[in-house]
């Protein structure tokens, strides 16, 4: 027996690279994206009574990750990317077929648009589903993970001043939190984590149209470089 589905919407989304994304939701609350609904989802009576609503789940596709039976194991972040362990025992984007959940908070509602934060969702993402967040029945107290028990931690991140001043002009241009974002982000520090960089070594991301270029001057702290818009492509 074969299923498929028709996605009923696509995020726009702040990140416009896998790398960097946060691997989980809400770890970055400054993410945002805006999830367009496709006909005919778009009608106000699809989105009545969602004004009621503070957070969703949103199911949707791993587009751009590879899926299917090769992947049975997988390396988590968590367990430091050299640790494997069944694929249903972990987030990996590497699943037996391409579907993601993700709790998003719902900002505002516009027509045809829903403009949500705290997203972990690469941009393009297609959208199969949309569910109300219920805190009664969806918060579990009493639960754990051992793999996974706390929040993940942070790491310093400090500036160059002239990538600061061009982050907060760029924010400004934008209308978007782009400090607070880059900050987020790379607190969590993104680099696979069996990983150990020089000063010498830059990383690179996207964010926006903005190129975000970072290193690790010591161990355990990253110094964000430069923040530049991405050169328009001319046709």
């Amino acid at each position: 027996m074969s299923y498929s589905f028709d996605p009923i919407g696509i995020v726009h989304s702040c990140f416009h690279e896998k790398f960097a994304i946060p691997r989980q939701p809400s770890l970055a609350v400054a993410a945002r994206g805006v999830l367009e609904l496709y006909p005919p989802y778009d009608k106000p009576e699809a989105l009545a009574g969602l004004e009621e609503v503070s957070h969703l789940w949103l199911l949707f596709v791993f587009h751009a990750a590879p899926s299917g039976p090769d992947h049975l194991r997988v390396r988590p972040p968590r367990l430091g990317g050299n640790q494997r362990v069944g694929v249903f025992a972990s987030r990996s984007t590497h699943r037996p077929n391409p579907l993601g959940q993700s709790v998003v908070r719902l900002d505002s509602i516009e027509p045809g648009h829903l403009l949500i934060s705290g997203i972990d969702l690469l941009d393009g993402t297609p959208v199969l589903d949309i569910k109300p967040y219920v805190p009664y029945a969806d918060s579990v107290p009493q639960a754990h993970n051992g793999m996974a028990a706390t929040v993940p931690d942070l790491i310093p991140v400090t500036w160059d001043n002239i990538a600061w001043q061009a982050a907060r002009e760029h924010a400004e241009r934008l209308q978007q939190p782009v400090v607070e974002l880059i900050e987020q982000c790379l607190a969590q520090d993104p680099k696979p984590a069996y990983q150990r960089p020089t000063a010498e070594r830059h990383y690179g991301v996207r964010f926006w149209d903005l190129n975000i270029s970072w290193h690790y001057p010591q161990p355990n702290c990253i110094r964000v470089l430069s923040v530049k818009q991405q050169p328009s492509v001319s046709v």
